[in-house]
């Protein structure tokens, strides 16, 4: 008796064994996913070595697209003239987006960037980031200087901008093949940004795009060898 007893139990336990084996190997399973749905962008390692800046060549694509916008302290520019003679990055952003592989990567990608250089003032020297908002109903320009308040916190040139309505937006985005879906309530009334595809543009010391990065291409690793590139080229 008590040998078929200690038998069940130690079926028992070997089956207890499995269970917590296989809720293990489905919680690894879970977590792995959940790290695969994340983009690149969000990876400390880009995943494969990158070619030496300079060795390769960036195109012209097209010139940049200009138009009125306001920076987080309420002041009125254009585009092209806050670019100057830098290599920029512009990104398109609202503040309540919640996507975390849409503005929030690209905010990140951005501040991954600053971290990486702010020893490097050659590259520091040359280079403008710029978010500027996809919803300048919701984002005044205090909301943009809010969002930008703890990001930028060493000498590199971000800015936070805005624009006075839809009707000075939409040509900026037009320009940029930008595509963004907007909500509209009961009465047909602007309600706010519903979704949009992430893209980030690199722009030369002309005002012309060399790259357009998208989700599966932003990382901070791979944007800094384009800007290295660039820089190599104007010596």
């Amino acid at each position: 008796m008590k040998n078929i007893l200690l038998f069940f139990i130690l079926i028992f336990l070997n089956l207890q064994n499995v269970n917590a084996n296989e809720y293990i190997k489905d919680e690894r399973e879970k977590i792995q996913s959940e790290r695969n749905s994340l983009a690149i962008g969000w990876r400390d390692n880009l995943g494969y070595e990158l070619p030496k800046p300079g060795s390769y060549e960036l195109y012209n694509i097209r010139m940049s697209g200009d138009g009125k916008i306001i920076d987080e302290n309420g002041n009125e520019n254009t585009l092209h003239n806050l670019m100057g003679g830098k290599i920029t990055l512009l990104s398109f952003i609202y503040s309540n987006c919640t996507d975390t592989n849409g503005c929030p990567l690209a905010t990140s990608v951005f501040y991954k960037i600053q971290e990486k250089i702010k020893k490097d003032n050659k590259i520091l020297s040359k280079l403008k980031m710029i978010s500027l908002s996809f919803d300048p109903t919701y984002d005044t320009p205090q909301i943009m200087s809010l969002y930008g308040k703890d990001l930028s916190y060493i000498k590199a040139d971000w800015d936070f901008l805005t624009t006075e309505s839809l009707e000075y937006l939409d040509p900026i985005l037009k320009d940029y093949d930008q595509p963004v879906i907007r909500k509209y309530n009961k009465d047909g009334g602007y309600d706010g940004v519903e979704s949009h595809l992430l893209r980030v543009f690199l722009i030369d010391d002309k005002k012309l795009i060399r790259n357009v990065y998208n989700v599966d291409f932003l990382h901070a690793d791979l944007l800094i060898n384009d800007i290295k590139t660039l820089l190599l080229g104007n010596e």
